[in-house]
């Protein structure tokens, strides 16, 4: 592990260079139980969620969803991660903002990712805490493809390695 980079401590880094581009997402007309399984297949600890116009709707996270998904199947079937972000404030960054300015959002909002747009409100990536610290530290970012990745049926690739009671998870 390195010392981090002269343009992070000195605050020049922008969003745009940390955040992870094109997270998973869901639109805000899907199922909780299709949001958890994104989230499972995935990997990601957050969801953005997504109105049809592509415009970021809410930022979903793991324990939310969790706790959301105890209701009881027949009921998660019919509710969608729209009714979960409703009427919620999501703060947004632009990936031209510095780093700084998102970590101060971050703090005061007490989350620990933000949906990351353009300029027209459209979901471009996600910076997440984990982000900010590994460039603090002087890790090396993670690679991420940059082309969109919002599921629709059929979903997901299998997670490599992922299974449940020896059965591996489509």
């Amino acid at each position: 592990m390195g010392e981090p980079p002269q343009h992070v401590l000195a605050g020049r880094l922008s969003v745009g260079e940390l955040m992870q581009p094109a997270p998973y997402s869901v639109g805000e007309a899907e199922s909780v139980l299709l949001a958890w399984e994104v989230l499972e297949r995935s990997g990601q600890r957050h969801l953005p969620v997504v109105r049809a116009d592509g415009c970021c709707a809410g930022l979903l996270d793991r324990a939310e969803l969790a706790v959301a998904c105890a209701a009881p199947a027949s009921a998660l079937s019919r509710r969608t991660v729209g009714e979960l972000t409703r009427g919620r404030r999501t703060v947004t960054v632009h990936g031209e903002e510095p780093v700084r300015r998102a970590a101060a959002a971050m703090w005061e909002g007490g989350t620990d990712a933000l949906p990351v747009t353009d300029a027209h409100g459209h979901l471009v990536g996600l910076l997440t805490a984990r982000d900010v610290a590994a460039a603090v530290a002087g890790l090396p970012r993670r690679e991420e493809s940059a082309a969109p990745r919002s599921v629709r049926l059929p979903g997901l690739p299998p997670r490599p390695g992922r299974t449940d009671r020896g059965i591996t998870i489509p």
